[in-house]
């Protein structure tokens, strides 16, 4: 009966979300190639400046520098040194925001980029000053676009944050995010791997994914990207201890989201430590 109770008024505060982080993986909006994959990218643009133009304050996360620089300069495999890493990064960057803005503009909106180092959650002065330019840039009613500044900080690529999935959780964290949606590759957290088990099933709510043992995650298998479910879980640990809701979900149709505010059960629910 608890347990009903707390997922009710969980979804309630889900359905009230007004302010959202989602984030993208380098999987979801790229090809096998890992040219970007403009229809997916508009389907998600287009849902996001939605939401926008109703009200809601959205920052997107987005993966994939690395991935479209080494497309752009026709790598096959997978660069090995640093430096390559930040040059393609920095490739990379620039083709994504050149995408993100232009169809952000055909929707009537702004977008802004804000590039984030480990020293912004070690430094008390830097966390506050980009708290203040999130919520300038959310006042602005810009749409602010995430990523990790590959180019100049090693910890990223080696990786600090986590393939954006663990900043995309320090990012809901800093600017008190009512939801954090992670878009992957699959449909969400399944009690073992669906690539590799046609009777794996998928697991709709966890409670306690602090105290949980949870297995059969693994990291990605696709050579332009770098996170994998775990990752995702770690991310969702560190919104429960802030008590922010976390959702997993596929990023092939952006339009779950809209499913996800409607209080539809769409992938997997992670439920926040504060609401157990």
């Amino acid at each position: 009966m608890r347990g009903r109770v707390i997922m009710t008024e969980l979804k309630n505060r889900i359905m009230k979300a007004e302010t959202i982080v989602v984030k993208v993986g380098t999987s979801t909006i790229t090809h096998a190639n890992g040219s970007m994959d403009y229809h997916v990218m508009d389907k998600l643009v287009r849902v996001l400046a939605d939401l926008r133009s109703d009200g809601k304050n959205i920052v997107l996360v987005t993966s994939g520098a690395i991935g479209v620089g080494r497309f752009r300069m026709h790598m096959t495999e997978r660069p090995s040194s640093l430096p390559q890493k930040q040059a393609l990064a920095a490739i990379g960057q620039v083709s994504l925001m050149h995408i993100y803005s232009k169809l952000l503009s055909e929707y009537d909106q702004i977008a802004a980029q804000v590039l984030i180092t480990r020293d912004v959650v070690d430094v008390e002065l830097k966390k506050q000053n980009t708290y203040n330019t999130f919520c300038t840039l959310l006042d602005y009613g810009v749409i602010p676009i995430v990523n990790e500044n590959d180019t100049v900080a090693t910890e990223e690529i080696e990786p600090y944050f986590g393939d954006n999935d663990t900043l995309s959780a320090v990012v809901a964290e800093l600017i008190e995010a009512d939801l954090l949606i992670l878009l992957s590759d699959i449909e969400g957290l399944y009690d073992k791997n669906p690539k590799c088990h046609e009777d794996a099933n998928l697991i709709p709510v966890i409670y306690d994914v602090c105290g949980q043992v949870i297995d059969g995650v693994g990291d990605t298998n696709n050579s332009f990207g770098t996170g994998g479910m775990k990752t995702k879980i770690e991310a969702a640990q560190i919104c429960s201890r802030a008590g922010i809701p976390v959702i997993i979900t596929s990023g092939d149709d952006p339009d779950h989201i809209y499913e996800i505010l409607e209080g539809k059960d769409v992938g997997t629910l992670f439920v926040p430590h504060k609401e157990r």
